[in-house]
């Protein structure tokens, strides 16, 4: 354990974000899991709705730092043509 105040408000700030991260992570994959089930069950409708939540999930979490953009821009692409590739 460290023994400088500093350290020691570091230690707990770093686990308070890598909490909140981790949540923020676990809702980022929930949504994806969400979209890419609709596009298995061949529900079109409800995979664009899904889409656009799971973009929004995205991007929020790219603004907070979570994920890169550039990562966050490949995940949304990358359902974006799920759906898109859908008959």
């Amino acid at each position: 354990m460290a023994n400088i105040k500093s350290a020691k408000k570091r230690i707990l700030v770093s686990e308070a974000r890598a909490e909140r991260n981790k949540a923020i992570r676990s809702g980022v994959k929930t949504a994806i899991k969400k979209v890419n089930a609709a596009v298995e069950a061949n529900n079109k409708e409800e995979a664009a709705t899904l889409l656009t939540a799971a973009t929004s999930t995205i991007n929020k979490a790219a603004s907070k730092g979570v994920y890169h953009k550039n990562n966050a821009a490949r995940k949304v692409s990358r359902l974006s043509a799920a759906v898109n590739k859908m008959n």
